[in-house]
């Protein structure tokens, strides 16, 4: 079973920048993504990322600001957040899958416990 460790959160002012990193324990299948989870709020899909052939796919709200990238030699994949706002505060967890499947946002099912993200208002 692959194992997630996410790190790199903090609280940032609106505006500002931030990079999220995740290393798999194991081979993530090449098949990565983030979610987050906002305070009383349910996990959603936010970017992610096929290894092997490059694409990639972000939900509207983080599109232009969001950058996922993914080294494969390394079994690490990465967050490059631009201009965050509050609306961006949550628990950000990466994801991978346990066994290789179509490299879709909804056909994840291992997550780490996340790193926090913060945008005060």
């Amino acid at each position: 079973q692959v194992r997630l460790a996410e790190s790199g959160g903090a609280s940032v002012p609106a505006g500002g920048s931030l990079n999220l990193s995740c290393v798999a324990s194991a081979d993530s299948n090449l098949c990565m993504g983030w979610f987050r989870q906002a305070p009383g709020g349910s996990r959603n899909g936010i970017a992610r990322i096929d290894g092997r052939t490059g694409d990639t796919w972000y939900v509207d709200i983080v599109k232009g600001r969001f950058t996922i990238s993914i080294d494969t030699a390394k079994n690490t994949v990465y967050l490059h957040m631009v201009n965050l706002q509050p609306a961006d505060t949550a628990m950000y967890s990466c994801a991978a899958q346990s066994r290789r499947d179509i490299c879709r946002i909804n056909k994840f099912d291992t997550w780490g416990k996340g790193t926090m993200v913060t945008v005060p208002s």
